[in-house]
């Protein structure tokens, strides 16, 4: 979800990934295999492969699924092999989306993602068409009622680049993809818990949609989040329903 949505936007975002949860070890084990074998399998040097076992453990994934997958991204056991590839396009009213995948099949992949765009009133684009208007950064949200103080005091020496509140009340920090992890643990040991952490492509400008447009732009974005080989969808609308 873009960096600028509103506490509702990302409410809705939760909500759709507990209804897919049954989808979301598919995913994680992708992540798992693609960062253990661009990184190693050596947990303690690769942050990437960090986050992507701490997600596994969030979704109740067994410590030996966990590992099956990591030996088999190193070489120790035969697995399928994923590429990751970045889609970019334009959904309703112009706004920018962009789509995460790992596949081991490019040509099901595009044509798949290319088929939601056109059927649900969207584009695809070019490669370098929309990724200049988001920026790479890990982002944690905090909900309306933390305390502000407390979060910019600990996130700022930890090392963040920005805290920033909305007229909702919602609290984001924002850091560079590489101190994401440390700013984390700094607000966790200080007692403050993120609804949302995550390393991702940050809207630098948003869109705003309501009514029957906000309607066809979620279904747009409900619709590639469905897909077998999407991992993420970010973009820069912002969605009032």
């Amino acid at each position: 979800m873009a960096g600028h949505s509103k506490w509702a936007n990302i409410q809705h975002r939760k909500g759709r990934q507990d209804e897919k949860r049954q989808r979301i070890w598919t995913r994680v084990v992708r992540e798992i295999m693609v960062a253990a074998r661009t990184g190693g399998g050596d947990v303690s040097a690769n942050p990437r492969l960090r986050l992507a076992i701490e997600k596994a453990k969030a979704a109740n994934m067994p410590a030996d699924t966990i590992k099956r997958n990591v030996d088999k991204a190193t070489g120790n056991l035969e697995g399928v092999s994923y590429e990751e590839i970045r889609y970019e396009g334009y959904g309703i009213g112009g706004a920018a989306v962009l789509v995460d995948t790992m596949t081991d099949n490019r040509v099901r992949t595009v044509a798949e993602v290319r088929h939601a765009f056109s059927k649900h009133g969207g584009n695809l684009g070019t490669e370098g068409s929309v990724v200049f208007q988001f920026k790479n950064c890990g982002q944690l949200i905090f909900a309306p009622g933390t305390d502000e103080d407390k979060v910019m005091e600990v996130a700022l020496e930890a090392g963040a680049q920005d805290v920033i509140t909305g007229e909702d009340g919602a609290i984001e920090v924002l850091t560079s993809p590489t101190e994401f992890e440390a700013v984390k643990l700094a607000l966790e040991a200080a007692g403050l818990l993120p609804d949302m952490a995550e390393v991702t492509m940050r809207a630098e400008n948003a869109i705003e949609l309501a009514g029957e447009d906000a309607a066809r732009m979620q279904k747009l974005l409900d619709v590639l989040e469905d897909l077998d080989d999407v991992q993420n969808v970010f973009h820069n609308a912002e969605i009032t329903e």
